[in-house]
């Protein structure tokens, strides 16, 4: 840690774990969402590891959970989006694949949250634009936060920009991050590593430092 300016400024993995100002971030393990990974099985596995090491050092639990909006409520942009992942051609081919109280919208069973931990719905990539997180973080006294889950390319990158543009120190726990796209997962965090503000561990890692305080 390096004080400057009457501030602390957090440099290391060490700087960013303490559990006291840390958050969790178990980013869409829906159902529906991990059963596009090809490994799903492993990462849940893996960010079911992450989860019960940051609940024994006290670390603040979010998950996020994305929802599909009805269509006639979507939105051109929601629509045009749904449109490329679903790999059809015209908007009335579009099905809403995570509707609210469809089995795929769930969190996976193996990951079931607590009654002390929040659940936030979004329909944006980011997990803080349209969301309470930034404020809830905020409140709580959070800089930091460790994030895992699905998908890497899609959600977990945009949401770790828009993190250090709101001023957070962004930890990714690489090996409990799946990807729907390896190659498209390794440009995601090239391009992390280039902009810097960012750190990077994983799982095994993660639980040593969280424990160490």
């Amino acid at each position: 840690m390096q004080h400057a300016y009457g501030l602390d400024v957090p440099l290391t993995l060490e700087d960013a774990c303490d559990p006291g100002r840390m958050a969790l971030i178990v980013y869409d393990m829906q159902v529906g969402v991990v059963g596009q990974i090809a490994n799903g099985h492993a990462v849940t596995e893996r960010v079911l590891a992450v989860l019960e090491s940051a609940r024994e050092a006290g670390v603040r639990v979010v998950f996020t959970r994305h929802m599909s909006l009805p269509n006639e409520v979507a939105g051109a942009s929601a629509l045009r989006t749904a449109m490329a992942w679903q790999r059809v051609s015209t908007v009335s081919e579009v099905h809403p694949a995570l509707a609210r109280g469809s089995a795929g919208f769930e969190i996976v069973p193996e990951l079931r949250p607590r009654d002390s931990e929040a659940v936030f719905d979004k329909i944006s990539m980011s997990a803080f634009v349209g969301t309470p997180l930034d404020i809830v973080l905020r409140d709580c006294g959070v800089s930091a936060f460790a994030i895992a889950g699905v998908a890497l390319e899609v959600g977990i990158e945009p949401t770790v920009r828009h993190a250090t543009d709101l001023g957070y120190l962004p930890v990714v726990i690489e090996d409990a991050c799946g990807a729907g796209n390896a190659a498209a997962a390794e440009r995601s965090l090239a391009a992390l590593r280039f902009a810097g503000g960012t750190l990077f561990t994983d799982s095994t890692t993660f639980a040593t430092e969280v424990h160490t305080r």
